[in-house]
């Protein structure tokens, strides 16, 4: 079982290998965050990741390494589990209003719960289905959530005109390409390297076409 103190080292080195630049308290969030899920992990299992180190690289530097593309003041992040990537989102750049989104009612009651211990200022838990949310939004956020085609599907009324949608993908998602709904279009991807994690990772970043 590793320590807060060896967690925190990876963490931190992580996060300079990043190139970010993170509040002061981001850290000690973070790793109430990870402890957080860890202890309800035991339990009610939310995520199949169980060592913490692993935590540390596979959930919370993976969230991490999406934020240099995050913009606009209101974020959902669809399919969130146990709040992967809104929460470090929301711990590593406050301000921004953030729902976090999912259908299973024991990840939104941890999400709830993290929310209250951890204090996080402007994010909400909502257990919903996709196509049931309402409003509209900046960036819309989804972790290896569903492929192109049925993501916008369910969720493409709740992006914002100029709205940006961050796809997290493993492998680089070409077969995906064709599926994409009529009226958006991918604008970007990017392969990310996520510090101490060897699998591919890769971001598709999506919006509206514009007439």
């Amino acid at each position: 079982m590793s320590n807060r103190a060896d967690l925190q080292a990876s963490l931190e080195r992580g996060i300079a290998a990043l190139g970010l630049n993170l509040p002061a308290d981001a850290v000690g969030r973070l790793l109430d965050y990870q402890a957080l899920l860890q202890r309800w992990n035991a339990t009610y299992n939310l995520t199949a990741v169980r060592d913490p180190a692993e935590m540390i690289t596979r959930h919370l530097l993976d969230s991490l390494a999406i934020l240099p593309y995050v913009q606009g003041a209101t974020l959902a992040d669809l399919g969130t589990g146990p709040g992967l990537p809104g929460i470090p989102l929301a711990i590593a750049a406050p301000g921004r209003e953030i729902l976090l989104v999912d259908s299973n009612g024991k990840k939104v009651r941890f999400l709830r719960e993290a929310i209250r211990s951890l204090k996080l200022d402007g994010v909400r838990a909502v257990q919903s289905r996709v196509e049931d949310v309402q409003g509209r939004f900046d960036c819309i956020t989804a972790r290896a959530f569903a492929s192109f085609a049925d993501m916008l599907r369910w969720g493409g009324h709740l992006l914002a005109q100029d709205g940006i949608w961050l796809a997290m993908k493993g492998k680089q998602p070409d077969d995906e390409l064709p599926g994409i709904p009529a009226g958006f279009a991918v604008r970007s991807m990017h392969l990310l390297r996520v510090p101490g994690l060897d699998a591919e990772r890769h971001l598709a970043v999506l919006g509206r076409v514009h007439a």
